[in-house]
């Protein structure tokens, strides 16, 4: 039985989203460790810029930067964006303080989530159907026995190919909780 598309292209995705997280736990805990949470403190700064560097591609995908390779944007987009949230999130660490802040986390880390279904999942989800269809036919099969084999496959890239849907009004709510949180810590700064 061939691997199902979730355990070949979900699962993965799966892990590098946990990656995050872990990669999170670990600079908390070594900062604590060495008696540096300060640093923790100002990683804040550095993580929002390069979430909003992370932005080029974006601008480039829409045409108002009209130079540069857009995979190298891509590619840029998806490391800046990932550094940026750890460094956001070890920020944030695990002290609850007040409530603004950790929407505004809450919101990029469905963010990176949405961002990451685009990215890892939709186009190696369509390869994985373009490449099962095609062995398939090899093999003989019927257009319904393909149907039939490739039934829970096709709901799963159906499902994720709605990602875009989700991913930008995210965006826009992350932005909106960040530069709030940003604009308090100005306002009460201590």
């Amino acid at each position: 039985m061939e691997p199902s598309l979730w355990h070949q292209e979900v699962a993965p995705f799966f892990k590098l989203f946990l990656l995050l997280f872990l990669a999170t736990l670990l600079g908390d805990f070594i900062l604590h460790q060495f008696n540096l949470v300060w640093v923790g403190r100002y990683l804040g700064i550095p993580g929002t810029l390069l979430i909003i560097a992370s932005l080029l591609y974006s601008l480039r995908k829409r045409k108002v930067v009209v130079s540069g390779n857009p995979k190298i944007f891509l590619r840029i987009h998806e490391l800046f964006t990932w550094l940026g949230a750890l460094m956001v999130m070890i920020h944030a660490g695990v002290h609850f303080n007040a409530i603004l802040p950790w929407l505004a986390v809450i919101g990029m880390v469905i963010n990176v989530g949405s961002g990451m279904v685009g990215r890892y999942l939709l186009e190696r989800s369509r390869r994985h159907l373009a490449t099962m269809e095609k062995k398939y036919r090899l093999h003989g099969k019927t257009r319904t026995q393909m149907e039939m084999e490739l039934f829970w496959d096709s709901v799963t890239y159906d499902t994720m190919a709605k990602w875009r849907t989700i991913h930008f009004p995210i965006s826009f709510v992350f932005a909106a909780l960040a530069l709030g949180h940003i604009l308090s810590i100005f306002l009460f700064w201590e």
